[in-house]
């Protein structure tokens, strides 16, 4: 094997480590909550999914026409969603129109915490396989998606709703909705 060879395969691993480096550090500075959404500007997706209370009772896509609204993805085994559910009855109570959609979950144990912690949602889907979730991209629990009274999805928040988020920058996006 000739000198120059062996430099070049010395020379791979130290490639491979600094583009690695150059990735995990380019993530530090990501915004974990600004993950762009293909859906904000077009309708929620058609769908059928039962309500969490009443399996019988069916909704579909029309449920998002006529006011503008949240709709709220959780789960009880999403200890942050646990933390967020206090500020979703504060804002309920407050008159803002939220849709809840039990993300791949338990119906009994969804049911149990929305007694126990109380109810702020108007209608609460069940998306027990996560077809809808699919469908909206979601990554995982908790996601709220801010929908205008035609149906369209005007943005996405990933993660934590709280008084210093929805203050500082979510309240003027649905407010500024139609």
């Amino acid at each position: 094997m000739n000198k120059k060879y062996r430099l070049f395969i010395l020379f791979i691993p130290l490639m491979i480590f600094v583009v690695g480096c150059v990735f995990l550090f380019k993530g530090l500075y990501t915004d974990p909550q600004k993950l762009e959404s293909v859906l904000v500007g077009k309708r929620v997706p058609d769908f059928t999914l039962q309500s969490l209370y009443d399996p019988a009772k069916q909704y579909d896509a029309s449920i998002f026409k006529g006011k503008k609204m949240l709709l709220n993805v959780w789960a009880t085994w999403c200890p942050t969603c646990y933390a967020e559910h206090g500020f979703l009855n504060n804002l309920a109570n407050n008159g803002i129109y939220i849709v809840g959609m039990n993300y791949k979950d338990s119906r009994i144990k969804a049911i149990r915490w929305l007694n126990e912690l109380h109810d702020p949602y108007k209608i609460s889907l069940f998306d027990e396989d996560g077809m809808l979730g699919l469908d909206l991209g979601v990554y995982g629990a908790p996601e709220t998606f801010f929908i205008d009274s035609k149906g369209v999805i005007r943005y996405r928040h990933i993660g934590n709703l709280d008084e210093v988020i929805w203050r500082s920058k979510l309240e003027k996006i649905f407010n500024e909705m139609e």
